[in-house]
């Protein structure tokens, strides 16, 4: 009996990529990254992936490749692939690692595509851990304290971990975005994080719905004021948070619903 797979591209510079190419890319920690639900040939978001891509390689690199040239990337892996996959578009520079060849060189570009993914489907259990991402601001590769962290949560019976800044402030969780929810506003918090793509399309959907939002430095003295939590990603616009170290939340229907809410108000759009 033959059995049928799905052929998810991965490209470099438009180009299908071999294993010489590859390699390398297992050990280089200097590049960054976006991430992405494709449904339909379609994606939410574009012009914040395009200009997360921009902002980081003009940091990292001191150039940045043209929109277009992007976008010529991902359509040919839209074309290649199926309907419905998840996408990563990684920006980095051969041979730039620890040396000064990758200061001002235009990044090549890697399109690597997957199965479709939703999240979990249950609740997470975050374990408050001190810990600040370098260069926060960034989604860039490397981050090898993400699953220290997720590990050493596992092992202590939470699902995933929060993290912690030097001034007591709750930021992010390892891949996810945190959301809390005080019964009437959504309330974000306040410290060093990666702005997530996601986090910032309910954003903006939230402000078009005319639902009150906030930032706020949030401690871990502070939990008891939220009736909810939540964190979000790529997958997902609000998995509920019941548990960050000792506080247990509920499960905030309110907080879900309008996180989805916000997220389908936001359109599929062709690339």
């Amino acid at each position: 009996m033959s059995v049928h797979t799905t052929a998810y591209p991965t490209l470099i510079n438009n180009q299908a990529a071999s294993a010489s190419e590859l390699a390398p890319l297992a050990f280089s920690g200097f590049a960054h990254f976006t991430a992405m639900q494709i449904r339909g040939h379609k994606a939410k978001g574009m012009d914040l992936h395009l200009a997360r891509l921009r902002e980081a390689s003009l940091a990292l690199f001191g150039k940045a490749l043209p929109d277009e040239e992007i976008l010529a990337s991902i359509r040919l892996a839209l074309k290649q692939g199926p309907a419905d996959m998840s996408l990563t578009v990684t920006l980095f520079v051969p041979d730039g690692e620890f040396t000064a060849a990758s200061k001002g060189a235009l990044p090549s570009v890697l399109v690597r595509s997957g199965p479709p993914h939703d999240g979990p489907a249950h609740p997470l259990r975050l374990q408050a851990v001190a810990h600040e991402r370098h260069l926060a601001s960034i989604k860039h590769v490397g981050e090898g304290a993400k699953t220290y962290f997720l590990h050493r949560a596992l092992e202590q019976g939470f699902d995933d971990a929060a993290f912690v800044d030097r001034h007591g402030r709750l930021s992010e969780a390892s891949i996810w975005n945190l959301v809390f929810w005080d019964g009437q506003a959504v309330v974000w918090p306040e410290a060093e994080l990666l702005l997530g793509t996601t986090m910032r399309i309910v954003k903006r959907q939230l402000e078009r719905m005319g639902i009150p939002q906030r930032r706020q430095e949030i401690r871990r003295g502070d939990l008891a004021q939220f009736s909810g939590a939540a964190v979000m990603n790529s997958w997902t616009p609000g998995v509920p948070v019941t548990a960050i170290g000792e506080h247990g939340f509920p499960v905030a229907e309110a907080l879900k619903g309008t996180l989805n809410e916000a997220w389908q108000a936001e359109p599929y759009l062709s690339i």
